[in-house]
């Protein structure tokens, strides 16, 4: 059993680096946390363009296949969702929650969740931290931004929205992908007061 008492809901959408929410997956599991998952429908296509892997559509499978694809057999509690299920638990304010993220957030996800709309179980899952007043975080990755981007990702930053661009830092010497891919997962976590990846962090004289 989690140690946590509330699940962290994990949004994934359908833009490009796939990676960032493996890695998140795989620290929170190996931090024994409870996840709920909910992929949206054009994160298949995703995974087969990135990777040239099919993603089950069955929620059992599919947790299978994000525990394979994060390297945590066992440890913590993952439970995904069909993307059309918006009679999930995490479709409604009564279901507790530690917050929700986000990772990667398309620029269509935000534009929706922006203008208050919700079409699937991942956009309403959102907007149901909005209504609550819970922790919500997006890990947008689009480049370069447009005015009406920017202007979207103001709105939700005016609800109290974090917003954590995949841009990774260098002081920490990464060595490798998973090195830059980490870096924005802890910081994406720092924003609801997760600690759980490893990283070398800023200290006054690094060099």
């Amino acid at each position: 059993m989690s140690q946590h008492k509330k699940p962290l809901i994990i949004g994934v959408s359908g833009a490009s680096g796939l990676i960032y929410a493996v890695r998140a997956v795989k620290y929170l599991l190996a931090a024994d946390y409870e996840i709920e998952l909910v992929a949206s429908k054009s994160t298949y296509m995703v995974w087969q363009a990135e990777q040239e892997i099919r993603m089950p559509a069955e929620p059992s499978q599919q947790e299978q296949f994000w525990r394979e694809q994060a390297g945590v057999a066992h440890a913590g509690k993952l439970r995904c969702h069909p993307w059309n299920d918006v009679g999930a638990n995490i479709a409604s304010g009564s279901f507790r929650t530690l917050g929700m993220i986000v990772i990667p957030c398309s620029m269509g996800t935000v534009a929706k969740l922006a203008n208050g709309l919700s079409s699937d179980l991942l956009e309403r899952a959102a907007d149901v931290q909005l209504k609550e007043g819970r922790k919500l975080v997006i890990v947008p990755r689009e480049t370069p931004f447009s005015l009406i981007h920017l202007r979207n990702l103001t709105t939700l930053a005016e609800t109290g929205v974090r917003i954590v661009p995949a841009i990774p830092a260098w002081y920490h010497n990464p060595q490798t992908i998973e090195d830059l891919v980490d870096f924005v997962v802890a910081r994406t976590l720092d924003q609801l007061d997760i600690d759980c990846v490893p990283l070398k962090r800023w200290r006054e004289g690094n060099s």
